[in-house]
């Protein structure tokens, strides 16, 4: 995925990301780095999604936003309804969804009461 991701970058000109493998249930980053994440068919295949959620909340910066995209063929699929009810429990709160229940794109904000109180079990 990494070579697929570096080279589609080469291929349209985007020279400002920075490619790299990690942990997403220990992310490498400092809080508050990043303005936006996304994620397409990933999070079922992380072994606990809700630390990945709480680490994605930790590295968002105030008024952030994450994007996930699933899609039912794929093995590890996650319902919406399974996906909201993590993402709360996370820190955030739903915006919109787009696209059928079986493949759709949901966005999420960080929540106001949460954005200063990271708490990672």
């Amino acid at each position: 995925m990494i070579d697929e991701l570096t080279r589609r970058a080469a291929v349209q000109g985007v020279t400002n990301i920075i490619v790299q493998a990690g942990d997403a249930q220990h992310l490498p980053y400092v809080d508050y780095t990043f303005d936006a994440a996304y994620m397409v068919g990933v999070l079922g295949e992380i072994p606990d999604a809700t630390i990945a959620l709480r680490e994605l909340h930790r590295v968002l910066k105030h008024g952030g936003r994450l994007i996930i995209s699933e899609i039912v063929i794929d093995p590890d699929f996650i319902a919406l309804r399974s996906l909201r009810r993590k993402a709360a429990d996370a820190g955030f709160v739903f915006e919109r969804s787009i696209g059928p229940l079986l493949a759709y794109s949901a966005a999420f904000s960080l929540e106001p009461t949460k954005q200063s109180c990271h708490i990672v079990a």
